[in-house]
This record gives structure tokens, C-alpha cells and sequence, in this order.
């Protein structure tokens, strides 16, 4: 079991790991292009698309989890049906995006309260990025079949290509072409394009001999779309509570300054930066479970979900020691802002406990994602979303800044608890034949 978990999660983790690095390479991009504003600028930008594109986050989530049952009963007529759905809903759901673009951000920046400078970086960035939404949703669509598939080697290609391209040309563009923050969303809009090709061209690689199960025109039916939208309706609440938990974060902390915005920005990239491996493993938990719950094989999803917890805490503990020893130079690596760099030092204390709180958390959503338990991760996350808010106005007086770093803890706390209490009844009594 360990080496089905090992191979499953291997490669899903070297891709995750370009996610950060890219994401981290953009803010020190901003970082030296101006002042804070350009952190600032690009922090906005990043959580308008998250506002935009989390709530698609069911693409690739409930599609794997369809996927990996339906792998477990062979059922690969199933499996072809999910995909031509959830591909069919992406490319839909990008063209009503397109559609509400300008009410989208408009709206948004009456909410959103931040400097006038900010606000102008951040509308550059948007209005390039929009464009790539075909591929940006087709492509969660396409890694949430290949994981339920037991592939997660094309996933990895896909986004170690996406993610590396993405880093060349951001600083092509923005760097050696002097285009700015305008170059780093233009480097993500080419590199989500040329991703799709790539997935498409795997997809033919690896299954063109099972395409006689594809038939487009029958799975778009809404008979047969009704499961479909059943269990992605919850996945969508799941991913609007998701949602607000990280957007809050932000817009919180924009109302305290540039400087701090700047702070918690590159914080939250650092404080999820351990979960980009935990997310390997949180795949292949949903890829064996859904594969065990198919096949009706409760002795090994026990076997295969012990042996995931071993390897989470093992992430956790590592995560947490290098932490402590490489937090502060990890913090310097994206910004020379001498205010931000004094600003962070009262916060750096929360990369030490952010591993242990979480990681239970995150596995426990591959293991759920993988049962489509969709009302327990439904239910689950819209009560760990009002905690966060909850706990925040709470301490805020009391605290400052720093209830926004409690409250984020809090949500975590509250996700392990509902899950592993419901671990019993809503995944392990699926796989009872």
C-alpha cells in the first residue's frame, strides 16, 4: 500500500511543487517592480481570479471522485461520461465568466478597500487573464479525471509545464520586456493555453483505445448530467466557503495598509506552501478511495488511509522543522521592502503551528473528495468558514492583525473535527459491499 500510495502521490507533489514556486516568483516579480502597492496589486489581482475560479474548483474535485469509483467498477463508459460533462460545464461556465467580467470586477471593487495605486495594478492584471478561463476551467476538469483515472503522471506533466512556462515568460514579459505586472498576467494566459494542448495530446496517448466509450451528444443530457450537478452543487457551496475563508484573508488585511497586505500576502503563500505536498498525498487519498469504495474493498481503503495519515504527519513534522530553521530567509526571498520585512517579524511565529493544525484537515478533503461525500466536505466547510469569520470579529479588538492568523487556525481546527467524526458512517460504510 505504501508504494500505490508513494506512486499516486510522487508525482503529484513534484507538480504541486512548481504551484508556489510560481506563485512566489509573481510576488517577486511585484516585489521589485515598485513599492508595496505592486504586492498589493497582484494580491488583489490573484484573489479576484480566486473569487472567479474557486467556485469551478467541483471541475476537478467532483470529477475525480466520479472517476476513481467509476475506475474501481471498470466502468469506463462512466468514466468517459464525467469527463465529456465536467469539460462540457468548463467551457460553459468560461463563457458566462467572459460575459460578467466587467459587473465582476466593478462590483468588486466597491467591496474591496484598498489604495487607488493598488486598485489600477490589479485591473491591468485582470483584464489580461480573463482570457485564458477556457483553459484555466478545462484544465481542472482534465486533472480531476486523470487522478480519478490513477494517472497522476499526466497531471504532472501538465503542470510542471504550465507552472515552469508560466515562470519564463512572467519574467520575459514583466522583467525583460519592462511590461510589468501586465507581463506576469500575460505569461499565465500563454502558459494555461499551451497546458490545455498538452493535456489533450496525454489524453490521446494514454486512452485513445477506450474513445469508442466516449459519446458526447448522450452525456449531455441532462438525465444523465443530473447526478453530475447533484453532487457539484455541494462541491460548489464547499468551494464558496473555501472561498471566502482565503478572500477575507486578504480583504482583512488590505484594510490595515499596504505594508501588512504585502506581510500577510507573502505569509499565506508561505503558511500553504508544506500543504502543496500534503496535496499530493490528499490526491492519492481521493484516487484510492474512490478506487477502493468502486471496487467494494473495505480492507484495503482502511490499509490505504492509515498509511495516508502516516505520511501526512511525517509532512507536518518536516514542514514545521524547516519552518523554523528557513522561515524568515524564505519571507526575505520575496520582497526587499525594508518596511515589509519589518512588519512581518510579529507574524513569523504562525509558520511554526500552521502545519500540525492543517494537515489532517487536508487529507481528510482528499478521503471525503474521493467517497463524494459532497454534503459532509458541504456542511463541513460552510461551519469552519463562519468560525474563521466568527473568531476574527471576536479577537479583533483584543489583537489586531494577528486574530486574522487566529481565526484562520480556528477554521482548520473545526474542518479536522467534523470530518474525522464523520469518517465512519459517510466514507468507510461506502466501501460495504
Amino acid at each position: 500500500m505504501n508504494k500505490r500510495v508513494l506512486k499516486l502521490a510522487g508525482p503529484s507533489i513534484l507538480a504541486n511543487i512548481t504551484v508556489p514556486l510560481v506563485g512566489m516568483v509573481d510576488l517577486a516579480i511585484a516585489g521589485r517592480l515598485g513599492d508595496a502597492a505592486s504586492i498589493g496589486g497582484i494580491a488583489i489581482a490573484t484573489m479576484l481570479f480566486d473569487l472567479l475560479y474557486w467556485n469551478m474548483g467541483f471541475l476537478r474535485v467532483g470529477t475525480g471522485g466520479f472517476a476513481a469509483q467509476a475506475y474501481g467498477r471498470r466502468d469506463f463508459k462512466d468514466a468517459f461520461r464525467i469527463l465529456v460533462q465536467a469539460v462540457g460545464t468548463a467551457l460553459l461556465s468560461a463563457l458566462v465568466i467572459w460575459i460578467i467580467q466587467f459587473a465582476f470586477l466593478e462590483t468588486a471593487f466597491v467591496i474591496i478597500d484598498c489604495t487607488s495605486e493598488v486598485e489600477l495594478l490589479a485591473r491591468q492584471y485582470f483584464f489580461i487573464r480573463i482570457w485564458a478561463a477556457p483553459a484555466t476551467l478545462s484544465l481542472f476538469a482534465f486533472k480531476g479525471w486523470f487522478i480519478g483515472m490513477q494517472n497522476t503522471i499526466s497531471p504532472m506533466v501538465v503542470d510542471v509545464s504550465v507552472n515552469l512556462l508560466n515562470l519564463l515568460l512572467s519574467i520575459l514579459f514583466a522583467i525583460g520586456l519592462g511590461m510589468g505586472i501586465s507581463g506576469i498576467a500575460l505569461g499565465t494566459l500563454l502558459a494555461q493555453y499551451t497546458g490545455l494542448v498538452i493535456a489533450i495530446t496525454l489524453l490521446f496517448i494514454y486512452y485513445r483505445k477506450l474513445f469508442r466509450h466516449i459519446h458526447i451528444k448522450e452525456s449531455l443530457k441532462l438525465r444523465q448530467m443530473k447526478d453530475f450537478f447533484v453532487l457539484n452543487s455541494n462541491l460548489f457551496i464547499r468551494s464558496l466557503s473555501l472561498l471566502l475563508v482565503y478572500s477575507g484573508f486578504t480583504s482583512i488585511a488590505a484594510r490595515y495598509g499596504d505594508n501588512l497586505l504585502a506581510v500577510s500576502t507573502i505569509m499565506m503563500k508561505l503558511m500553504l506552501l508544506y500543504s502543496y505536498f500534503i496535496d499530493g498525498f490528499a490526491y492519492a487519498g481521493e484516487a484510492l478511495t474512490g478506487r477502493f469504495i468502486g471496487a467494494r474493498d473495505l480492507t484495503s481503503l482502511k490499509k490505504s488511509i492509515s498509511v495516508l495519515f502516516k505520511w501526512t504527519f511525517i509532512v507536518a513534522a518536516v514542514s514545521t522543522v524547516a519552518y523554523g530553521i528557513a522561515g524568515e530567509s524564505l519571507f526575505r526571498l520575496l520582497t526587499n521592502n525594508p518596511d515589509v520585512l519589518e512588519a512581518s517579524s510579529d507574524y513569523m511565529s504562525w509558520l511554526l503551528v500552521v502545519p500540525l493544525l492543517s494537515c489532517v484537515a487536508f487529507i481528510l478533503d482528499g478521503i471525503f473528495i474521493g467517497a463524494t461525500a459532497s454534503v459532509q466536505i458541504r456542511n463541513t466547510m460552510l461551519f469552519s468558514a463562519a468560525s474563521f469569520f466568527i473568531t476574527f470579529y471576536a479577537f479583533e479588538n483584543l489583537m489586531g492583525l494577528q486574530a486574522l492568523y487566529l481565526a484562520y487556525m480556528v477554521h482548520l481546527v473545526v474542518r479536522t473535527i467534523m470530518m474525522s467524526v464523520q469518517m465512519k458512517g459517510k466514507v468507510l460504510s461506502k466501501a460495504v459491499a
